[in-house]
């Protein structure tokens, strides 16, 4: 009886390492592929964004269908943080700086509106873009490492992209 326990273990266990680990390793690899994608991809649209001055409708949505070619879903964050130069000046006849410049912030969803009325958002030159990208479906990698990470207590695994920049240029109109 001890023979056969022993033998379905061992049965079992040969399984596991022949299918399961094969399996993890590999939805591992595409998750991998995917981060760096996502990486990539929004380090490119930020990129142009900073050597161009301006947000188009057209860059925005290829950039939503890029990330889309990974297989997964992704929601995008974005912040725009736009200079207003020397508010105080509008307010005194100095021709001097009066003051800091100061920032207005615009976010995700009234950049879109913008983009879907206007067509393209025209920056000026130390306006900051922040756009943040991360997977809001679970890959089968994902949901492996969110088990074991739920055992020990450690954050939850997300594929994700981060990228920010200073505009450089005056966009054109």
């Amino acid at each position: 009886m001890e023979e056969t326990t022993l033998s379905v273990t061992g049965i079992i266990l040969a399984a596991i390492i022949m299918f399961i680990v094969p399996l993890v390793m590999i939805a591992d690899r595409n998750d991998d592929i995917s981060q760096l994608l996502v990486e990539n991809y929004t380090a490119e649209f930020v990129d142009k964004i900073v050597k161009t001055g301006k947000i188009t409708n057209e860059d925005y949505e290829q950039y939503l269908i890029s990330l889309g070619t990974s297989g997964n879903i992704y929601e995008v964050n974005m912040e725009l943080k736009v200079l207003d130069e020397n508010p105080a000046r509008r307010y005194t006849n100095a021709t001097g700086t009066t003051g800091e410049n100061s920032y207005y912030s615009l976010f995700t969803s009234q950049i879109e509106e913008e983009l879907n009325r206007n067509d393209k958002i025209i920056l000026k030159e130390g306006d900051t873009i922040s756009v943040t990208t991360n997977n809001s479906s679970k890959t089968l990698s994902q949901t492996l490492k969110n088990i074991y990470y739920t055992i020990s207590g450690e954050d939850l695994h997300i594929i994700s992209g981060t990228s920010s920049g200073t505009v450089a240029v005056n966009g054109a109109i």
